[in-house]
């Protein structure tokens, strides 16, 4: 008997669709996702939008260079540039993120890095200077506390590793 491959839950900026704060995509072009996509193993998701959030949208950061498993334990907020708290946003997009990798099986996630969802190596301090740290955000945090691995796209590489094929 042999096993599905692994579905893979991706940000749907990276895919090039435009739901990124700015209105625009961040296309991340690698063959493993081209591979991906006609394998139909990618489950798309813009947790800020399943979130309730439009396009586009004032920039947000987590503050006080807290990271996602603050906000998600209630340590720290989520706010917008313009000071609006959209904690509550982004706690329900990262709840449907896990809940649409539940459903598709997915047990790794490639998340676009710096956003205060999907940001898995670095994000936003919350200073709206461009000053980044070591963190997570919230749906990265969620899907990793619930045993999804989530990478990078500068970790693409580890991934089709771990993944194998």
């Amino acid at each position: 008997m042999t096993h599905a491959p692994p579905k893979i839950l991706i940000s749907a900026c990276l895919l090039g669709q435009p739901v990124r704060y700015d209105g625009k995509g961040k296309p991340f072009s690698h063959p493993a996702i081209d591979r991906w996509r006609q394998e139909g193993r990618l489950v798309t998701i813009c947790p800020e939008m399943a979130g309730g959030m439009p396009v586009p949208r004032p920039p947000a950061e987590i503050e006080n260079g807290a990271s996602g498993l603050d906000v998600l334990e209630g340590r720290a907020r989520v706010l917008e540039v313009t000071g609006g708290d959209v904690t509550a946003e982004f706690i329900a997009g990262a709840e449907k993120a896990l809940a649409l990798a539940q459903t598709h099986g997915c047990t790794y996630a490639l998340l676009i890095d710096g956003s205060p969802s999907c940001g898995s190596v670095a994000i936003y301090d919350g200073s709206f200077s461009g000053v980044k740290h070591a963190g997570n955000g919230v749906t990265a945090a969620l899907l990793q506390r619930e045993g999804i691995a989530v990478y990078a796209p500068s970790r693409i590489k580890d991934l089709v590793l771990e993944i194998g094929q």
